[in-house]
């Protein structure tokens, strides 16, 4: 008889599949898992405690490093709460603005994760493929804020700029030459629309190519199906929210039963997995880069077609225009005020939700009448679906755990906040 040991390991924080400062405990009996304890704490970044001592505004770039791998929908998430409590409501084409940048958001998470996860789990080419997209996607986050990650672009009352009419163009240099160059600037030829279109008219191709590599292959199937089954009824006990909900059957998504900006105009379908596995829940992110995508040019026809301003002409919430700031002494007292002092929003207590790539991105705010929030708390995606990690993993291998970490996609930046 072989002699069975049962063994208490430290699984991360430093492995590379434990996606940066996870550390879980595992109690295995040979090579099954008796029991998962995540331990966090390991990236504490205090952002809620932060927010409490800024101005409403200031507080916008600490959004983007919460869940850094889709930054514009925790912006989102708490410009919407400061909206909703001063009571304003932004240019429409600021919303279409903001939902185009919602779903290149989600088409870029849900490549970090394909690549990510696929990676964890053994196949290298599609993470050199999906980061191959992720490159034009980011050229757009810098066409609009001049980052390429951390964009600060939303604003209460509207958007910091509307889109450029010119694209950044490749210079040749000792790397490449002029005919390269040329090459690499071709769809930079027109505005970013024109570049955010010829994205997505190429974009579904791509996913055809993710799916080639990786939906029929037999050993990602033998790592994904009937791995970390959640039944719909356990998954909404356990606070699952976005694909992971989704992908146990239940057509949850705040788009469609809460919309919020101009989502209640657009056409898209809801995903939904049949088997709650990490298959299910592959499948069903797969298929929202596709339903992205449809939604981006739904975004890209109307904003063409209907030119007009992007933020709110209020100056005690969006500065002047610089050239006014430095003729008019009024637009200066404005600028001064507004970037020092900041404003205040009247008192009470605010909830919004968006739905973010990761599930339901939700900001509770409590304001004293003063320029800075009394309490902020976060609703992260990631927070829920960590803590159910235990029960996905009982009685499965060592190798699975791997596997069930990355369909959860967690990102700790919104874990540990």
């Amino acid at each position: 008889m072989a002699e069975i040991r049962n063994y208490t390991i430290n699984f991360g924080p430093q492995h590379p599949s434990a996606h940066g400062v996870l550390r879980l405990v595992l109690e295995l009996d040979g090579e099954t898992v008796e029991r998962a304890d995540p331990h966090i704490g390991l990236l504490h970044r205090a952002t809620e405690k932060l927010a409490e001592s800024k101005p409403y505004n200031q507080s916008i770039p600490y959004m983007d490093r919460l869940d850094y791998v889709s930054m514009m929908c925790n912006e989102h998430g708490y410009v919407l709460a400061l909206e909703k409590l001063l009571g304003i409501e932004p240019p429409l084409r600021a919303k279409y603005i903001r939902v185009l940048y919602d779903e290149i958001t989600r088409i870029l998470n849900h490549l970090m994760w394909l690549g990510a996860h696929a990676l964890d789990i053994g196949a290298m080419t599609v993470f050199l493929y999906a980061f191959r997209e992720r490159e034009d996607l980011f050229d757009a986050y810098e066409a609009v804020s001049g980052a390429r990650m951390h964009a600060a672009y939303y604003r209460p009352g509207g958007v910091y700029r509307d889109l450029p009419d010119s694209m950044p163009q490749y210079k040749p240099s000792k790397w490449r030459n002029a005919s390269e160059v040329a090459k690499l600037n071709e769809n930079r030829q027109g505005s970013l629309l024109d570049f955010i279109g010829n994205f997505a008219d190429r974009f579904p191709a791509c996913v055809d190519e993710y799916e080639t590599l990786l939906t029929d292959n037999r050993i990602w199937k033998q790592r994904t199906v009937g791995i970390g089954v959640v039944p719909p009824e356990r998954a909404l006990q356990l606070g699952f929210t976005g694909p992971m909900l989704r992908g146990s059957g239940v057509e949850w998504d705040l788009r469609k039963k809460q919309p919020y900006e101009v989502y209640d105009q657009l056409n898209f379908d809801i995903p939904v997995g049949v088997n709650g596995d990490c298959y299910d829940r592959y499948l069903v992110r797969m298929e929202e880069m596709r339903q992205s995508q449809h939604i981006i040019k739904q975004c890209i026809k109307w904003l063409r077609e209907n030119p007009g301003p992007v933020m709110l002409d209020d100056h005690k919430l969006a500065p002047p225009a610089r050239e006014h700031m430095k003729s008019d002494m009024e637009s200066l007292i404005h600028h001064f005020k507004l970037f020092t002092e900041g404003y205040t929003l009247p008192e009470g207590e605010v909830y919004t939700a968006v739905e973010h790539p990761k599930g339901e991105f939700g900001i509770y705010l409590v304001s004293d009448g003063c320029n800075k929030p009394y309490r902020l708390k976060i609703r992260a995606p990631g927070f829920a679906h960590l803590s159910s990690l235990d029960e996905m993993t009982r009685g499965h291998m060592l190798a699975d755990v791997v596997a069930i970490i990355g369909t959860q996609d967690i990102v700790f930046g919104e874990v540990d906040r």
